[in-house]
């Protein structure tokens, strides 16, 4: 019997140790696709927090107490998720200009209510106990992800690439000015 034991155990640490990576490597990729979209998705829920006169609806949204708000916080989160199972399974189809187009309107859709409900109810969320934790670990987590050089790397690649996407808008711009002035 205690063989038995041992062989289920070691068992489950050979599978542990087998998909301790596999698991570790979906959350990255998971925190970075986050990552990734909240910096599209924050200037959408400032604009629209500028742009939409819904008063009435913030007003009882920053009304509400902290479980409540937990409970409303969690919503978008709830209905939006499946979208990145959708969108694989839309992939693995073949469809793959609607799977990119699925989750990227569902991720952006997401991360700006999630954004916007948020920046209105962060003081009440953290009076819960295991939300402010939790909270405290992700930003931990992205302050990590930040710190790698595999982030430093992409953040570069990505100024470099908008700097080259300015140059040839502003190239662009003025050929169509000097054919203008020729034409």
């Amino acid at each position: 019997m205690a063989f038995g034991n041992r062989l289920c155990s070691d068992g489950g640490a050979a599978l542990k140790r087998i998909m301790q990576p596999v698991v570790y490597t979906l959350v990255a990729i998971y925190l970075l696709a986050d990552a990734l979209f909240i910096g599209l998705a924050k200037p959408v829920a400032n604009w629209v927090a500028g742009h939409l006169a819904l008063k009435k609806l913030r007003a009882w949204i920053k009304s509400l107490r902290p479980y409540p708000s937990l409970a409303l916080f969690s919503v978008p989160v709830v209905l939006l998720e499946p979208v990145k199972p959708v969108s694989a399974y839309l992939a693995a189809t073949g469809q793959v200009v609607s799977a990119a187009l699925v989750f990227v309107s569902g991720e952006l859709l997401k991360l700006v209510l999630v954004e916007r409900l948020f920046s209105l109810t962060r003081t009440k969320l953290m009076k819960i106990p295991a939300f402010a934790w939790a909270y405290g670990h992700y930003r931990q987590g992205i302050a990590w992800l930040k710190a790698t050089e595999a982030w430093k790397l992409l953040h570069s690649l990505k100024a470099a690439a908008w700097d080259q996407i300015r140059n040839w808008r502003g190239e662009t711009v003025r050929r169509l000015a000097l054919a203008r002035d020729r034409g």
